[in-house]
């Protein structure tokens, strides 16, 4: 939902405040479409939480209320005193990391009407160099780097749900723009490795894998167009155990960036100036064996609620509970 700012608190001024447009249209937004499960990606992170409580708040007054809460601390704009990128200058915001200006900048949140249940795991620390078949090699990162930046420029959280006739596990990511680099696509690699994690999550890689499950959130990497590794989305979305229910809004067509290869109206991210265009970059994407009754976007045309929330679409996806019935 972009609700990250330029400094620390400042998220939480403007949710208090009540006079920020963003916010407010945030708000009326997720009141209208009152998701059960919410990942917000690309809001400020801070240590107690007190802007995602105060959002939670917010929220309640007009939709859904979300008491279950998870937002450990994650790796955008975390800085440890490398000079990750070897420019000469520490402490800048290509040092942290995850790329950010301060500590939980552009962070994200899971918040749910369901109960938290016992076993999530955060995978956030884990180095991008122990990742099986990682793309690091060729980055040119240096020794220092190598030794400490974790595969994860936000977070990879598994988090276990507690719903009425069973659990669900969400899957919940937000990976690295593959731009903003030089041509050792540093951050195209590291997408690509963001996005494959999940592949290597299903292989069992890290643990027993949970049988109900969805996997979401901001792969910043669309299938066909755009910038990045696009091989590894597809990966994703080609896998036998997950399934794509290729949420759409035919609005989103209406504004097709020229050229375009894929089906535009499935596109989740209006940019439109005009580099990189519209791209689908936002997935929710169920286990194969649970039953999807709906899909859709909100696509975020110009003047419209979801267009004042954010640029990103909210995608939506609705689940027959429990499975098997």
């Amino acid at each position: 939902m972009e609700l990250s700012r330029k400094g620390p608190g400042l998220l939480l001024r403007d949710i208090r405040k009540g006079e920020d447009p963003q916010v407010a249209a945030v708000v009326r937004l997720l009141a209208e479409v009152r998701p059960d499960i919410l990942l917000l990606t690309d809001i400020d992170h801070d240590l107690t939480l007190l802007s995602l409580h105060a959002l939670r708040d917010r929220i309640a007054t007009a939709g859904p209320d979300y008491p279950h809460l998870f937002a450990p601390a994650q790796n955008a704009g975390r800085d440890i005193g490398v000079d990750l990128d070897a420019d000469g200058r520490r402490q800048e915001p290509e040092d942290a990391l995850g790329f950010g200006f301060f500590t939980g900048d552009n962070g994200m949140a899971l918040l749910s009407r369901y109960p938290l249940a016992a076993g999530a795991r955060d995978f956030s620390a884990r180095l991008w160099r122990d990742l099986p078949g990682n793309l690091m090699a060729g980055a040119e990162l240096p020794a220092a780097a190598q030794d400490v930046l974790p595969l994860s420029s936000v977070a990879h959280w598994a988090v276990p749900l507690t719903l009425p006739g069973g659990q669900l596990t969400v899957l919940a990511f937000s990976a690295t723009p593959p731009v903003f680099d030089g041509p050792e696509d540093r951050n195209g690699r590291r997408n690509h490795d963001e996005v494959i994690f999940w592949r290597h999550y299903l292989d069992g890689a890290f643990g027993a894998v949970p049988q109900n499950l969805v996997l979401m959130g901001n792969a910043n990497l669309d299938p066909e167009d755009g910038e990045g590794r696009h091989a590894a989305i597809r990966t994703l979305l080609a896998d036998p155990r997950l399934q794509d229910p290729a949420p759409r809004d035919p609005a989103a067509a209406e504004e097709a960036t020229p050229g375009q290869r894929g089906d535009p109206a499935r596109d989740t991210a209006n940019w439109t100036d005009p580099v990189p265009g519209n791209l689908r970059v936002d997935y929710v994407l169920p286990a194969a064996d649970l039953t999807v009754l709906g899909s859709g976007t909100r696509w975020p045309a110009p003047d419209s609620l979801a267009a004042r929330a954010s640029r990103h679409a909210l995608v939506w996806v609705d689940i027959d509970w429990p499975p098997g019935r």
